[in-house]
């Protein structure tokens, strides 16, 4: 029986030892291959098929010739199995992840759906329908409108508990719990967050975003008193003695508790509650006498006598911690509701890290004390992913135990499971506490979407942790719930459990009853082979260029057919628009057979800087491990190198290769914060923003000043939607030392907005401020830049020209653009184009070029850059708005709405559904246009030209019918 190469490779067990710069050699004999597993004529076959590869491939060599002959001799001699531990990639170990987050099969409609939810909800409702707003934005690209959404819901919150888990989320999606030197329960300064502000309860959503109290030490209101519900001195002083709750002259009464007499006014105490009352006032024996036993209630005498100063005073003292503690227990045991309140705001107020948290916790939870497990909620939730780790917050968490505790006094709800579940499943998918929170999510469940998304994220888990008949049935219950994607999950546990024709039909039914989407067909492809599954695959990426499974799977059939540079051509498709680590995987994979090391080298640096823990060929490599492999292979460079290189990457717009040297340069120097912050740049540049907010986290860690730390901080904040608090940051750092950076960012914040005259030129003086101290020419390019789009919106052309030409001076590339808009401008239409044309030729990643070339020429031209930019990146919008509106202007209606409903099916973009909100309506399809109006509103409510659009339309739809 004859195998090909792959099926060799997969019976290959390849040793793991080569480590460092070590290099080993293949025995091509077989004389010491038993230990290796690869000797003899296995290994000959092997290598026989790389070399045929390679001699197949049509690949230029220039870049291997330019090195060393010893570098030459090195690469001969590198362990095949050591470069590749698992062989070739192929299409039986490849799998699209299923996505743990609600994804709808009509997404318009889901938009338009909870937009009409939000609008039509009262103000107590209002946060819970935000929060499924966020559920859906989840499955987007965009984590600006998970964000904005989720802090709407902490905005419209009404109680206590949604203000505590909501301000905590909102702080742990800055991941402020890894920046060094700051507490949990630092205040951001605005109520939103503020630790303090959210143990208010009530609805107040016009005062988020007003400066919070902690500066004043009280909270207004005296829920939590601080210092400012003290007790007099003399109460004080009567509660150390032997006094107990008024002048002895006023005291009518007193309780006895063992050999202690506390003595205090029968009527302040009958005022505690109805059952003091009775016992005091009532048929009881305890009405008519003077003296009344009290040793047997578990209170000390000297918490009575605290009592009996409350009684007369309705304040707590500073009493001792026990003291308040046994108040709570006296209040509970006789209902003394207002002695509870008071002792619960008290031990709240008291509440301030993880050690009071969980001393405190268990006393709220058994004495009902619902601000006081609030506090120690938020100080817990605040210290997450950390206190993850605690092993009785997971109890408490995790168990139908903890749970019932939870709900008992108010704090188990789904937004808490939900946050929780949430942040297990980013740390570890597969591990128990996972499972058990996201149970309790279900448990929480009582909406459809809800109990779609619970069941959903546990059939993705199952399937992660590979019990495949649990998997099945959560996917189920998620369908029988209304989700229809989860159908994907149910399919493929089948599949997994080997039901491969009964995945099949499942998919069938599911393209024929619904409108398909790329999803659909990408998954079918799994459960096909030969032509029908290339169709599939194309379909998908037909329909949603954004998967990036069917490049994929694409790029490996062509590696089995000994088609390498088509493999790479195919990867460079997606890797152009929307890079991921998978992606860069896979390219560095086939570039390795084509003994492109640099090439290789580049890509895994580049991903180890999306995901630094990654780990390449099916988990059995990590990526460092490689890239120590690959080092000695490539010609080495100095620091001062790098930084010629990366000079050059990043004027030439090569954004992957800039992303590997900063890599490189790191290596070398990790603690930089300078690199640090320039690898943020990239990511951001490339979308990556998980990854460029880690790295701007590093930048600010490893800041050696505070000058430089707040400038960090600062662009945290702006990057995660805190504009004024960026600000703030910048002032403070100008405030130490006026730098480059602290200018820029404040500029940049600034110009976040509409700039009046008067803010155009105060952001103009900011930037000149920046230019004037100190920087390199990457950073000095992009002030210019940013100067002359000021300019330009002034109309002072001539000075916004000198600024792009000076950019362009120190090859920031990027101001072609900027310069050619000048021209046009100035009516130098064919100077624009020609402008634009010296930008495609000089960058490597050009699809905005060919967007904007397409503004300075003819509609046959302008047609052809626009089809050039949407090859290069389908996720550009302009191009098919474009395309649409001359299609309308042709009288060609269905066609242009086919046009944009192409795009919005896998991005729906606010113009795109504006547009086609336009569209509808001057097609008088009034159904449709309040549809995509509602959509667009639910990414933006504030979208004037919509907002318009809507009124109009919603009049028209009530009219009645003549």
């Amino acid at each position: 029986m004859q195998h090909n190469i792959f099926t060799t490779m997969r019976s290959l067990k390849f040793p793991e030892g080569c480590k460092g710069t070590q290099v080993y050699a293949i025995n091509p004999t077989g004389g010491e291959g038993g230990g290796g597993g690869c000797g003899g004529k296995v290994g000959e076959k092997f290598l026989q098929h790389l070399q045929d590869l390679r001699a197949n491939s049509i690949r230029t060599k220039s870049s291997r010739n330019s090195h060393p002959p010893t570098n030459q001799t090195t690469r001969t001699n590198v362990s095949v199995e050591s470069l590749l531990p698992a062989g070739f990639p192929t299409v039986d170990f490849m799998e699209p992840q299923i996505e743990p987050c609600l994804k709808s099969v009509d997404f318009v409609e889901s938009l338009a759906a909870v937009y009409k939810k939000v609008e039509d909800s009262s103000q107590f409702e209002k946060s819970e329908r935000f929060l499924e707003q966020c559920a859906v934005f989840k499955g987007l690209c965009d984590p600006k409108l998970f964000r904005n959404s989720l802090r709407c819901a902490r905005q419209h919150a009404v109680d206590v508990h949604s203000k505590v888990v909501l301000a905590s989320w909102l702080r742990f999606e800055r991941r402020e719990d890894e920046l060094i030197g700051l507490s949990a329960m630092d205040c951001c300064g605005r109520n939103l967050e503020c630790p303090r502000a959210c143990l208010l309860p009530g609805y107040d959503p016009e005062s988020v975003n007003d400066p919070c109290v902690c500066s004043r030490g009280e909270l207004e209101g005296g829920v939590l008193m601080g210092d400012g519900g003290e007790c007099s001195t003399s109460d004080i002083d009567e509660a150390a003695g032997g006094g107990g709750g008024g002048d002895d002259d006023d005291c009518d009464m007193s309780f006895c508790i063992g050999d202690d007499e506390i003595r205090g006014v029968r009527y302040n105490v009958a005022s505690l509650s109805r059952p003091f009352r009775a016992m005091l006032y009532g048929e009881f024996k305890e009405s008519r006498r003077e003296k009344i036993n009290f040793s047997q209630n578990g209170i000390s005498a000297e918490g009575m006598r605290a009592a009996m100063i409350f009684s007369r005073t309705k304040r707590l003292g500073s009493f001792e911690l026990k003291i308040v503690l046994e108040l709570l227990s006296l209040a509970n045991r006789f209902c003394c509701e207002e002695l509870k309140s008071a002792c619960d705001a008290h031990l709240a107020s008291l509440v301030c890290d993880m050690e009071e948290a969980m001393m405190l916790i268990e006393y709220g939870l058994e004495e009902g004390a619902y601000l006081l497990v609030a506090a120690c909620l938020q100080v817990i939730l605040r210290e997450l992913p950390f206190s993850m780790h605690n092993p009785y917050v997971m109890k408490l968490f995790c168990g139908s135990e903890g749970r019932e505790r939870l709900a008992s006094v108010g704090h188990a709800s789904f937004l808490l499971y939900y946050f929780l579940s949430q942040i297990a499943m980013e740390e570890e998918m597969k591990s128990n506490n996972t499972v058990m929170l996201l149970e309790r999510l279900g448990e929480c469940a009582t909406e459809d979407w809800q109990k779609q998304l619970a069941y959903h994220q546990l059939g993705v888990v199952m399937l992660e942790r590979t019990e495949y008949k649990d998997a099945q049935k959560w996917f189920e219950e998620a369908v029988e719930a209304g989700h229809i994607y989860s159908s994907v999950g149910v399919a493929r546990a089948k599949y997994n459990r080997g039901h491969k024709y009964s995945a099949y039909k499942m998919m069938n039914s599911l393209i024929s009853d619904h409108t398909p989407v790329g999803w659909m067909y990408q998954e079918r492809s799994l459960y096909c082979t030969g032509k029908e599954k290339l169709m599939d695959l194309n379909t998908a990426t037909e329909l949603d260029p954004t998967l990036s499974f069917p490049y994929k799977c694409r790029a490996v059939l062509l590696v089995q057919e000994n088609k390498l540079e088509s493999a790479i051509s195919e990867l460079n498709k997606i890797i152009g628009f929307k890079v991921s680590p998978d992606c860069l995987e896979l390219r560095a994979w086939i570039s390795i057979v084509l003994e492109d090391y640099e090439g290789a080298l580049r890509d895994v640096r580049a991903l180890l800087t999306l995901d630094p823990n990654y780990m390449m060929f099916y988990g059995k490599k990590h990526g460092d491990q490689l890239v120590e492999l690959l080092r000695p292979l490539v010609q080495q460079y100095s620091q001062a190198d790098c930084w010629m290189q990366l000079y050059d990457r990043w004027s030439s717009v090569d954004d992957i290769g800039s992303l590997a040297v900063v890599h490189q340069m790191l290596a070398n120097d990790p603690r930089k914060s300078l690199l640090w912050f320039r690898q943020s740049l990239l990511l951001l540049r490339l979308n990556c923003q998980k990854a460029a907010m880690r790295s701007l986290r590093l930048a600010r860690n490893y800041s050696t000043s505070d000058h430089e730390k707040f400038v960090y901080e600062g662009w945290i904040l702006y990057d995660t939607g805190h504009r004024e608090e960026a600000l703030s940051k910048a002032e403070q750092s100008i405030s130490i030392q006026r730098s480059f950076e602290a200018f820029f960012l404040k500029a940049y914040a600034l110009a976040d907005s509409s700039l009046d005259p008067e803010s155009s030129k105060y952001v103009i003086q900011l930037l000149e401020e920046a230019l004037r101290c100190p920087s390199d020419g990457l950073r000095k390019g992009q002030a210019l830049n940013n100067l002359g789009s000021v300019y330009v919106d002034c109309e002072k052309f001539d000075l916004a020209a000198d600024c792009y030409m000076s950019a362009l001076e120190i090859k920031h590339t990027r101001a072609h653009q900027g310069l050619a808009r000048v021209y046009h401008l100035k009516n130098q239409r064919k100077a624009a184009y020609d402008e634009m044309t010296k930008l495609i030729e000089k960058a490597r990643n050009n699809a905005s070029a060919y967007e904007k070339r397409s503004e300075y020429c003819d509609r046959d031209m302008a047609k052809s850059d626009l089809s050039t930019a949407t090859q290069l990146d389908p996720l550009r919008t302009y191009p098919y708005r474009y395309r649409a509106a001359v299609l309308m202007d042709d009288h060609k209606e269905a066609e242009a709405i086919r046009e944009l409903a192409r795009v919005i099916a896998f991005k729906p973009d606010l113009q795109l559904l504006h547009l086609r909100a336009a569209f509808y309506d001057s097609m008088g399809d009034t159904s449709c246009t309040l549809r995509d109006c509602e959509a667009a509103l639910c990414l933006d409510p504030n979208h004037n030209g919509t907002i318009e659009l809507y009124k109009r339309a919603r009049e028209r739809g009530n009219e009645p019918e003549k």
